[in-house]
């Protein structure tokens, strides 16, 4: 047994040794049989990387293959989502209005000072005995001084003192506390405006579900809880995006009680909001397939959506201005132009349209920054002739 090992362990240390001694001679047939690897791996689109001897063939076929499947999945959504839109209009409803996003996310509202606004005060107003809202009064800068450390009471008071008044009407998503809008709010301060805005029901901290109805319900009550304190100070009525549409819907329904407020502007506005779905660049993908309307449209009618500016423009008796960016991508600024058309065809009363360049930037949320703004203000609404 002992020699049986042995030999056992020669012949193996020889095949080593006769290996290393004969690579020479194994070479050329080694080439050959890589060169056979690599045909046969040809034949199965399977490439060797010349340098890591890795084959790279399956590497890319498996890609090719997930982009396919995504590709289909990609398909199938496309496919579906209309006729789950159709199925369910409360998506549509929840897409117009957005009130779930709620930006900027970690404010507190009943803390207006936060957000650089030490001379506005928090306050909460009830439109229906099951719904609160939350509103903020910003003082106008010449009071700034006196309103530290007021009440609510002080700042109700000064809204009788003959310093015009904005009630303002923000768009979807995001709440009063908005960036863009506490921006606006300084600028209009600063040029010694009182400025009044709150969150329809279903926005930031106000209770209820919105809904067309239930913003405008909430927008003629603010609008009488301000007159009815205001004293003789104007009251004018600013809208943005869809905050345009409630504040035609308001303004309309005041200018047949024959109490419409002192005038209107229009920021960002939209003819009704079928035209303003069409136009708005998330419809991009489905605009011009068979049957955009009765999937897309049709749903946010049968929930009730119609923000119908176009009509609403025919009975107001206010002075309106409006004021619209070319560059505006969400709203687009013809909607704006052709609201103007319809509007100025009544010779009852002034109607103004004012566009800030697409070179300026201001877009869908910032003619704020424009210098112009201030001066534009005050000769609109100082006008002699406004009511002519």
């Amino acid at each position: 047994m002992r020699k049986r090992n042995n030999s056992l362990i020669v012949e193996h240390d020889t095949t080593v040794t006769t290996l290393q001694k004969d690579s020479v001679h194994l070479a050329p047939s080694l080439k050959h049989s890589h060169k056979a690897a690599t045909s046969k791996g040809s034949d199965n689109n399977l490439d060797i990387d010349e340098k890591t001897g890795m084959r790279t063939g399956h590497w890319r076929h498996s890609w090719l293959y997930r982009i396919k499947k995504l590709a289909v999945w990609l398909l199938a959504v496309y496919i579906c989502i209309p006729f789950i839109v159709k199925m369910c209009p409360g998506i549509q409803a929840k897409l117009v209005f957005l009130n779930f996003v709620r930006l900027p996310y970690f404010i507190d509202l009943k803390r207006p000072q936060d957000q650089g606004l030490n001379h506005t005060w928090n306050f909460y107003l009830k439109p229906e005995e099951t719904i609160t809202i939350g509103a903020w009064h910003t003082v106008p800068a010449s009071l700034w001084k006196e309103a530290q450390g007021k009440d609510q009471m002080w700042y109700e008071g000064t809204l009788a003192l003959g310093l015009p008044i904005i009630l303002y009407f923000h768009g979807n998503a995001g709440t009063r506390g908005g960036d863009h809008r506490v921006q606006l709010y300084k600028v209009l301060s600063a040029q010694d405006y009182h400025v009044v805005a709150f969150d329809y029901r279903g926005w930031g901290d106000s209770e209820g579900t919105p809904s067309e109805s239930g913003m405008t319900t909430d927008a003629v009550y603010t609008y009488k809880w301000l007159k009815a304190r205001s004293g003789k100070s104007s009251v004018y009525i600013w809208g943005h995006s869809l905050g345009t549409g409630v504040a035609t819907n308001v303004v309309r329904h005041l200018s047949v009680k024959d109490t419409p407020p002192d005038a209107l502007i229009l920021e960002s506005p939209f003819t009704n909001i079928r035209e303003e779905a069409k136009s708005h660049p998330f419809s991009l993908v489905y605009r011009y397939l068979p049957g955009f309307d009765w999937f897309f449209l049709d749903p946010i009618t049968e929930s009730g959506i119609i923000f119908p500016s176009d009509e609403n423009v025919q009975h107001i008796t206010c002075p309106l201005l409006i004021l619209h960016a070319e560059d505006d991508a969400v709203i687009p600024f013809h909607l704006g132009r052709k609201l103007f058309d319809i509007a100025s065809s009544k010779s009852n009363r002034k109607v103004q349209f004012v566009s800030f360049h697409k070179d300026l930037g201001y877009r869908h949320k910032y003619i704020y920054k424009s210098p112009q703004l201030p001066h534009i203000l005050r000769k609109f609404l100082s006008d002699p002739n406004m009511h002519q």
